[in-house]
């Protein structure tokens, strides 16, 4: 499975509604609302890079509102939750 993180800049009045937009994408896991210079943060998994390609080139790039994007795909996933899991380990309360 590949990860990617997409920095998702919005046109001018598009905020309020584009979050929900972007999140119903098909590959799209998650979406944030953030503060600086990008106005959202997608999480995409897709199978292969053709299929990530495709999600964000065709899919979420062509969604009324989004202006830029810019991704950055993962090498390796760093979890404390996963890590617990493993060790049987709990956080502190």
């Amino acid at each position: 499975m590949i990860t990617a993180v997409v920095l998702i800049t919005a046109e001018r009045g598009a905020v309020p509604k584009l979050g929900e937009d972007l999140a119903a994408v098909p590959g799209v896991s998650e979406v944030y609302s953030v503060t600086g210079d990008i106005d959202f943060v997608a999480m995409v998994r897709a199978r292969e890079h053709e299929e990530l390609a495709e999600i964000v080139t065709q899919r979420i790039a062509q969604v009324p509102g989004v202006a830029r994007t810019q991704t950055h795909v993962a090498f390796r996933a760093y979890s404390k939750h996963d890590l617990e899991s493993a060790f049987g380990m709990r956080s502190p309360r």
